[in-house]
């Protein structure tokens, strides 16, 4: 039977860690792409097209190797054909982690325990489009579903989390923002000039100088305090060190701000100063900084083009990570000044330069320095085992924050029942082989925690 109630679990301890500890934790989604204003206003969603297939380009790559044409993944199609073209897809996709969220989704929300494919499309689509009509199927009520208790959206330093502050009156789950400062650091990118203006108007700040912009950031920081926001996150993707005087910034700045040309020693000087002044004002306010590298993004410029950013065409990078990294922390480390620090790549290659290096700056707090979950494109079962394995051999695994969806999806959450039983899996492989002890109280508090209890405690939220 598929996703029976041992799928996964291929021991005896591995079934007993999921069902009496993992099964029944609450969720903390720390990381995720959710809109506040849709959580607020806590709409139905007109169709499971809708919920599922809008905005999810992990399904439009696999839409698209199946030969599916554009206007059935990203163009205004007709809402059932593009359902139907999806489950022609499914029917391809054994082995992908998609094909197993896809049925948790269908079992976990729906009840449905259809195989999907073409045969069986209709019926699918029409028993999920009956449901979701219903109440108990708004956006809030998604979420209150899943045993969430906690949601980080992801916010620009700019906005004024209008959405945010109404949605503090929500007592089933605590939705605060997380502090994204892309714009600010990316100083090579178009608009840079105007998303100054735009800072600066938000910050109270006239910005002119480098100084206006640290000033500016430190003022929506307090901000972003003041409404629960105790987490940023950078989609940092390459990283670079170059070290610089404050009289250069100002020319960087200026140069950027007038519409010169900037050159790649002052890109990596500017980036490099903004995330030092970042990473001062995360210590200060007992924050934890995540760090998002490797992502190569926006690589089909013609279809760029076409469809904007992030709608599939995004692979992995391999530059180099570890040295411009550690000159990174190590001049922060001279002015005691990392903060909680959360290090992700998509390149998996990138694990062991990562988790070793993180060991040389722990201290002051239980795991400090952490290897960020299984991201994107390694959300797979092998993906998963290996960033645990890789977490396990050369650091504390029982101190890990654990899985996050990262996804703009409601129905995103069974990713941590996939999470937790690839979790207990693992450990209960490690019972087998004698690596640990047979010892239900001992593994099942490691997996509570993992699966909860550190992020609630890492996180402060």
């Amino acid at each position: 039977m598929l996703l029976n109630d041992d799928f996964l679990l291929g021991t005896d301890m591995a079934k007993k860690l999921f069902h009496n500890h993992a099964k029944h934790m609450p969720i903390i989604d720390f990381h995720c792409h959710l809109n506040p204003q849709e959580i607020y206003e806590d709409q139905n969603f007109a169709s499971i097209t809708e919920v599922w297939l809008k905005g999810d380009h992990y399904k439009w790559r696999l839409m698209r190797a199946n030969g599916v044409p554009e206007n059935l993944i990203t163009g205004d199609g007709d809402d059932f054909d593009k359902f139907y073209a999806w489950a022609g897809t499914v029917e391809k996709a054994l082995g992908n982690p998609l094909y197993v969220w896809t049925h948790l989704e269908l079992k976990r929300f729906f009840n449905i325990d259809l195989v999907l494919s073409r045969e069986t499309a209709r019926e699918v689509y029409d028993r999920a489009n009956a449901l979701l009509a219903t109440a108990g199927f708004s956006r809030r009520s998604l979420i209150r579903s899943s045993n969430v208790t906690a949601i980080c959206t992801t916010d620009d330093p700019a906005d004024d989390l209008h959405f945010h502050k109404l949605l503090q009156s929500e007592t089933a789950f605590t939705v605060v923002p997380a502090f994204r400062p892309d714009k600010a650091m990316n100083i090579h990118a178009a608009g840079f000039a105007d998303y100054l203006v735009t800072l600066g108007t938000a910050a109270g700040v006239k910005i002119g100088s480098f100084a206006d912009i640290v000033d500016a950031l430190s003022a929506r920081v307090d901000f972003f305090h003041s409404m629960g926001a105790r987490l940023s996150d950078h989609a940092l993707d390459t990283v670079v060190y170059a070290e610089s005087t404050e009289a250069e910034l100002d020319v960087i700045v200026t140069t950027a701000r007038t519409g010169g040309t900037l050159t790649d020693l002052g890109i990596a000087q500017y980036r490099t100063a903004v995330l030092k002044a970042l990473m001062r004002m995360y210590h200060r306010k007992n924050w934890t900084m995540q760090l998002h590298l490797h992502a190569l993004r926006n690589t089909n410029t013609v279809m760029l083009g076409k469809l904007g950013p992030d709608t599939g065409y995004d692979g992995l990078n391999d530059r180099s990570v570890a040295e411009p990294l550690a000159a990174l922390f190590d001049s922060m480390e001279l002015e005691d000044a990392i903060p909680r620090t959360m290090l992700y790549s998509l390149n998996p290659n990138d694990y062991m330069p990562l988790v070793t290096l993180m060991g040389a700056y722990q201290k002051d707090t239980v795991q400090k320095m952490q290897l960020g979950s299984a991201w994107w494109h390694n959300d797979t079962r092998n993906g998963m085992r290996l960033q645990l394995s890789t977490f396990a051999d050369e650091s504390l695994l029982s101190n890990f924050v654990g899985m996050l969806t990262d996804s703009r999806s409601f129905l995103s959450y069974p990713r941590h029942e996939y999470f937790r039983r690839i979790l207990c899996e693992l450990i209960g492989e490690w019972v087998e082989l004698g690596e640990v002890p047979d010892d239900e109280a001992i593994l099942g508090r490691m997996v509570e925690d993992i699966c909860f209890n550190n992020a609630n405690n890492y996180f402060g939220l």
